[in-house]
């Protein structure tokens, strides 16, 4: 559900206040609606924990890739994840299971959770978007709004904003969109091929989609129960104009942790931010 991994910007800590103004590089949004009076609080949400993980092998071997732990911090993704969304409001998960469901569940079963937390198997893959209406079921709030995220990313924002932004839309569905740095050097030259300058890791000129939703309650009857939402679901509500993207806001930190070079360049950033410890 997202693309290649990176930081938006300059990596910010993962803990520290993250600004909110728009990055300069991005394109403007759409002047906001005035803001409804009273924005439900979101108190639920899945998070999708059912992947391979081969291609960060052989941390995954023995585990679900949600466990692989960020280096430098003692916990795993997961850990990271819960937290996070315990500190925005959530206080009931659901985890959709499979590679090694089993490790995954003894490790919830021996934490010290901050929240509530369910978790679902799936029987036989459902595809992403099947897998997200499975979990989906056992939400213990069926007629609220949920958020949902992939288990492999590790940032932090106010979702209490981006869950604003959706309401604001009258959205169905909201996903949360980064501008991730390319992670090659760019060569900037003028219309003769001189070249002007070297751009090491410039951000991209594009938005992608960061992993991150907010979902109104009839947003799981639409899901397919087998395949994948974003080619079915998703394009069926940018058509209706009923699918929103929120752009993270400047200094805000994000990476999918999805191969183990990006294990790397995360504690990399963890360690630029010494003496304050992750959460």
């Amino acid at each position: 559900m997202t693309a290649d991994s990176g930081p938006t910007a300059d990596p910010a800590s993962p803990n520290s206040p993250q600004p909110q103004a728009p990055q300069a590089s991005q394109a403007p949004q759409a002047p906001h609606p005035p803001r409804p009076s009273s924005t439900p609080v979101i108190t639920q949400a899945v998070i999708l924990a059912g992947g391979q993980g081969s291609r960060l092998r052989p941390y995954t071997d023995d585990r679900p890739k949600p466990l692989v732990e960020i280096p430098g911090t003692g916990t795993p993704i997961l850990g990271h994840q819960l937290a996070w969304l315990a500190s925005e409001g959530v206080t009931d998960v659901v985890i959709s299971c499979g590679h090694l469901a089993d490790v995954l569940e003894e490790w919830l079963d021996r934490a010290d959770l901050p929240l509530r937390v369910r978790t679902v198997v799936e029987a036989e893959p459902l595809g992403r978007g099947g897998g997200l209406k499975y979990a989906a079921k056992a939400l213990p709030r069926p007629d609220e709004p949920w958020y949902a995220t992939n288990g492999d990313i590790w940032t932090r924002f106010s979702l209490r904003d981006m869950a604003a932004f959706h309401h604001e839309r009258d959205a169905v569905a909201t996903l949360a969109l980064a501008r991730p740095r390319i992670p090659w050097g760019a060569v900037e030259t003028d219309q003769f091929g001189n070249v002007l300058d070297f751009i090491e890791a410039p951000p991209s000129p594009f938005l992608i989609n960061a992993g991150l939703y907010v979902f109104s309650p009839e947003f799981a009857e639409l899901l397919p129960d087998v395949g994948d939402h974003e080619r079915t679901t998703f394009p069926q509500l940018a058509r209706g104009k009923r699918l929103a993207g929120y752009q993270l806001p400047q200094g805000v930190y994000w990476r999918a942790i999805d191969t183990a070079k990006d294990l790397t360049e995360a504690a990399k950033e963890l360690a630029a931010f010494t003496g304050r410890a992750p959460q």
